[in-house]
């Protein structure tokens, strides 16, 4: 059977990761040879991660998640019938990319300083303000060929490596934390303790017909299933609903 994945953060912290994660997705996913008819998408996403690093203190949030990483690795070193060789990958894939982050001045703040991206931005912020009569120079650079978009894409993208690489990282184990379990609920309502959870992972079959909205915090969340609606967008349902739950 195949499910829908659905996750929800419930602190601001993972928000974040979560936001950022989607954002890198949006990036990568865009092709270099079609970068013409994605260039919206694009440095819509690469904008947003730019903004999303400056306003939060990302890599100290990284950097704190990976230090926590790095001693629970060794402490699982010493578990017995553990997998050692990727426990040693991961072990240097965390002390590296700390390494990485704890230089002064962070790669990614150089793109803040690139004159052809901070002229973009500033037009993409305003609705409707990246449009090409707006954006001669932007214009320019998309009739360039291949060669020269993929040079600059894979300048952009490298400032933010040390960043990506360490949210897929922190993310992987985060998500491992917990196994899924099936859930019943006799009226498309469950509620529990959120006490030490930091992301909702839920899946409902694909072919359920109806959906999850989730509310809460670290304390409690609720998790209602709801119904498409061409009237009201959306109602709830109130009849038995199964899905599987994974508390992280």
């Amino acid at each position: 059977m195949s499910f829908v994945l659905y996750e929800h953060p419930l602190n601001e912290r993972i928000r974040n990761y979560l936001k950022l994660e989607q954002l890198f997705a949006q990036v990568d996913g865009c092709e270099i040879s079609k970068i013409e008819s994605h260039y919206q998408v694009f440095f819509t996403a690469l904008f947003a991660i730019l903004d999303t690093l400056e306003r939060n203190d990302i890599r100290g949030e990284l950097i704190r998640d990976l230090e926590k990483l790095e001693q629970n690795l060794v402490i699982w070193s010493k578990a017995p019938d553990v997998d050692n060789c990727a426990l040693e990958d991961n072990l240097r894939s965390t002390v590296a990319l700390l390494s990485q982050l704890k230089t002064s001045t962070p790669l990614w703040c150089q793109l803040k300083n690139d004159k052809f991206l901070a002229g973009l931005k500033q037009r993409f912020a305003i609705q409707g303000g990246s449009s090409s009569f707006d954006l001669p120079q932007l214009k320019f650079w998309l009739n360039q060929d291949s060669i020269a978009h993929e040079k600059d894409i894979a300048h952009w993208i490298i400032q933010l490596q040390q960043i990506s690489e360490s949210l897929a990282l922190i993310l992987k184990f985060i998500r491992q934390r917990a196994a899924f379990e099936v859930i019943k609920t006799s009226n498309g309502f469950y509620q529990d303790n959120g006490d030490g959870i930091i992301l909702l992972r839920i899946k409902v079959p694909s072919n359920a017909g109806y959906y999850p909205t989730i509310s809460g915090s670290r304390l409690r969340y609720s998790i209602r299933f709801m119904l498409p609606c061409a009237e009201n967008g959306r109602r709830y349902i109130d009849k038995p609903a199964s899905f599987e739950l994974s508390k992280c």
